[in-house]
């Protein structure tokens, strides 16, 4: 998995994430999450265009983050149907 940013405001932060969110790679875009903006009040968004597949506890991140407002972009049709359910 690699996280890019690709948009840094002094109250704003887009994050591009790709590859495979599973296994260690969850708690690394936890922890990304909260360094980078959530422990700060940033808002922050997440492109998942680039996302190819997502784990059980990736599903139960992304929903966390979605409940603290952070905004998912592009997800596959795959995750968003998981994040609706």
């Amino acid at each position: 998995m690699k996280i890019t940013v690709v948009e840094s405001l002094r109250d704003a932060l887009r994050l591009r994430v790709e590859g495979r969110l599973t296994g260690r790679w969850v708690e690394e875009l936890r922890g990304t999450c909260y360094l980078q903006a959530l422990s700060e009040g940033i808002r922050l968004t997440l492109d998942l265009a680039d996302v190819s597949f997502v784990d059980t506890a990736g599903i139960e991140l992304l929903k966390e983050l979605k409940n603290r407002s952070v905004t998912l972009l592009s997800p596959s049709p795959f995750v968003s149907e998981q994040l609706n359910a």
